[in-house]
């Protein structure tokens, strides 16, 4: 082939190449964020519930606080409530719990005590505990858990 025809093939080729459609790889989906809790319990006069935020093979739990029913009609606020929380979080055969204990405020709205999100490996079963105590109640733990699927 003389010089004059590769040149032509070549242009061809290039001119192919620049309008074929490109291919991009997709970008990965994020991975979503399931929520799922336990039943709720009574604890201190009030409504309470552990939940458990899972995202890929991340877990957080965290509790909530909040009043066990609707307040009468008319009825005042109720007063604030000085609360002592524990959130207990362990892997099924993974050793001992870790435990955060946390005062908080109970007014009326609902409280949510968060736990720190752990990476766990895959199809582990995770179990978390949240108890609320307030003088002179004692702390009545409700429970959840979840296994993180692959």
């Amino acid at each position: 082939m003389n010089r004059l025809a590769l040149l032509a093939a070549g242009a061809v080729g290039l001119t192919v190449l620049a309008t074929a459609p490109a291919v991009a790889a997709a970008p990965a989906a994020a991975a979503e964020t399931v929520t799922s809790c336990g039943g709720s319990g009574l604890q201190a006069g009030l409504a309470t519930r552990v939940c458990a935020e899972v995202t890929g093979t991340t877990v957080e739990f965290y509790g909530t606080v909040g009043l066990a029913g609707p307040p009468s009609p008319g009825s005042p606020a109720p007063a604030p409530k000085q609360l002592f929380t524990t959130l207990s979080v362990e892997v099924a055969g993974g050793g001992s719990p870790v435990t955060q204990d946390r005062p908080v405020v109970f007014t009326s709205s609902t409280v949510e005590v968060r736990g720190q999100a752990a990476a766990v490996p895959c199809g582990s079963t995770v179990r978390a505990a949240f108890g609320v105590a307030s003088f002179p109640w004692p702390a009545r733990p409700v429970v959840h858990e979840v296994t993180l699927g692959c």
